[in-house]
C-alpha cells in the first residue's frame, strides 16, 4: 500500500469569521435600476435575482452623509455591508495519510467500531455514527437528487467524485466560450465560480472537495465512500482558494443552485454579521422547496446567546448542524444551542476526498454538515415527492438522544436508518 504521510491534520472550521467588508449591498425597490448617483461613490455592479435586484458598491467605506443620502432614495429598500468572510481553519499536529487504498475502515462517521474513532490514548464508542450501512440496505441514493456544495469548489476530476458530478448538459455539449443555455454564465459545466467569475468551480483549497466526498464519494471499491453512492454533486464556489469570500457571492451561489434544480444546499461556512440579503436568498431557497443545511460553527459558542450566520437564520428550511466526536459527545470546538442547533453528526477526524485526487482527515462542523446533507439525500431518494418540511421533521424526530447531546441541541445525533424507517424518539 502506497502512502504519503502528511505532518499536519487539519480542523477545517465551519465557522467563518468576518474580517472586513468590501463596500455595500444596496437592495433596490420594485426592480429599480442602479441609481446614477451610486457611480460617484465607487465601482458599482448589479446582481439581479429571483428575489430582487441588488447594486453592490465595491471597495468603499462610505461616510454617514453618503449612506444617509442613499437610504433616503425612494428606490432603495435597505443598505448593508458586503461582508468578507474567511474560513477559520485550525491546524493540529496530528499525522494523517494520503492514500489510494480503500479508506472505508477509517470512516467512523459512517461506521463507528470504537477502534476507528478514538484518540491517541482512548477508544471511541461503537455505534455512535450516522448508521449508514443499515440505511444502505434501504437505499444508496439516486442520480436524480442534486446536492449543491456551496464552498471553495469541488475537484470534479477526483476519481471518487467524477461519476457523481452534476453537469450542465447544454454547456457540456455546447461551444467553448459561449453561454449555450443563456443563463448568463459561460462554460458552467460543473457549476460556477463566483469568487473568480468563471465557469470552472475547481477547488484549490480542498475544503469543498472534502465536503463533497462526505456527501457522495462513489462506492467504487477504492478511496472512500459517501453517505450517498448515487447523487449529483453541484460544485458552486464563492470562497477563494485562500478561504475568503463575499456575502454577495454567497447570495449569487444560492440563486444559481435554485435556478439549476438543487434539492439540498450544503453550507459548511458561516459567521460575520447578519445579512438581510442573505436571509432573503435562503427564503427564496425555501420557497423553491430546497433544504438549506448549515454548519453551527467551531468557536465553542452558544448560538442561542451569540448567533452566527447563516446557521441562526430562523427560516423553515434551515437545518443547523453541530459536530460530535467518536464517543458520541459534543466535539470540544463545536458550537451548540438548545434552541438553535437542530442536530449533531460526526465531525472529528473525518476521512474524505481532497483536491488533486487526495484523501485526508479534517474536523469541524464543516464535516458534520455534509454528512447530514447526504443523510437527507437518502430520504429524498427513498421517498420522491417528500417536501422540505416533512424531510426536516423526519430527520429531527428520528435522532438518537443521549444525555450529552441533549444538553446542546434541539434533538440529538442523526441516524439515517431510523429516519428512513420512520422511527421516532
Amino acid at each position: 500500500m502506497k502512502k504519503m504521510f502528511l505532518t499536519l491534520a487539519m480542523i477545517a472550521s465551519a465557522s467563518v469569521a468576518a474580517q472586513n467588508f468590501n463596500g455595500y449591498i444596496v437592495k433596490l425597490k420594485n426592480g429599480a435600476e442602479s441609481l446614477p448617483m451610486m457611480k460617484s461613490l465607487g465601482e458599482v455592479k448589479s446582481v439581479n435575482t429571483s428575489f430582487g435586484n441588488f447594486a453592490v458598491i465595491e471597495g468603499q467605506n462610505l461616510d454617514n452623509k453618503s449612506l444617509g443620502f442613499l437610504k433616503s432614495s425612494p428606490n432603495v429598500e435597505y443598505i448593508e455591508k458586503n461582508w468578507i468572510v474567511t474560513l477559520d481553519t485550525v491546524v493540529h499536529p496530528q499525522e494523517t495519510e494520503k492514500s489510494l487504498d480503500s479508506g472505508f475502515a477509517k470512516q467512523w462517521g459512517l461506521k463507528n467500531t470504537g477502534r476507528n474513532s478514538g484518540g491517541w490514548f482512548s477508544s471511541g464508542k461503537a455505534g455512535e455514527d450516522v448508521n449508514a450501512e443499515r440505511a444502505w440496505d434501504i437505499t444508496k441514493g439516486d442520480k436524480e437528487i442534486v446536492v449543491a456544495v456551496i464552498d471553495t469548489g469541488v475537484d470534479h476530476t477526483h476519481p471518487d467524485l467524477k461519476d457523481n458530478m452534476w453537469t450542465n448538459e447544454a454547456e457540456l455539449n455546447g461551444t467553448a466560450g459561449v453561454d449555450d443555455d443563456g443563463n448568463g454564465y459561460v462554460d458552467d459545466i460543473y457549476g460556477y465560480d463566483f469568487a473568480n467569475k468563471d465557469g470552472d468551480p475547481m477547488d484549490g483549497h480542498s475544503h469543498g472537495t472534502h465536503c463533497a466526498g462526505n456527501i457522495g464519494a462513489s462506492h467504487n471499491g477504492a478511496g472512500v465512500m459517501g453517505v450517498m453512492s448515487d447523487v449529483k454533486l453541484m460544485g458552486i464556489k464563492f470562497l477563494t482558494d485562500s478561504g475568503s469570500g463575499e456575502t454577495i457571492d454567497a447570495i449569487s451561489s444560492i440563486e444559481y443552485a435554485i435556478k439549476n434544480g438543487a434539492d439540498i444546499m450544503s453550507n459548511s461556512w458561516g459567521g460575520g454579521e447578519k445579512s438581510e440579503a442573505l436571509k432573503e436568498a435562503i427564503i427564496a431557497a425555501k420557497d423553491a422547496g430546497i433544504l438549506f443545511v448549515a454548519a453551527a460553527g467551531n468557536s465553542r459558542g452558544n448560538n442561542d446567546r451569540n448567533p452566527t450566520y447563516p446557521a441562526n437564520y430562523q427560516v423553515e428550511n434551515v437545518i443547523t448542524v453541530g459536530a460530535m466526536d467518536g464517543k458520541g459527545k459534543k466535539a470540544s470546538f463545536s458550537n451548540y444551542g438548545k434552541e438553535t442547533v437542530h442536530v449533531f453528526a460526526p465531525g472529528v477526524n473525518i476521512y474524505s476526498t481532497t483536491k488533486n485526487g487526495g484523501y485526508q482527515k479534517m474536523s469541524g462542523t464543516s464535516m458534520a454538515t455534509p454528512l447530514v446533507s447526504g443523510v437527507l439525500g437518502l430520504l429524498l431518494a427513498n421517498e420522491p415527492g417528500i417536501d422540505f418540511a416533512q424531510a426536516k421533521k423526519r430527520l429531527m424526530e428520528s435522532t438518537v438522544r443521549n444525555t450529552t447531546l441533549g444538553e446542546y441541541s434541539i434533538e440529538g445525533r442523526v441516524d439515517a436508518f431510523r429516519m428512513l424507517n420512520g422511527e421516532r424518539n
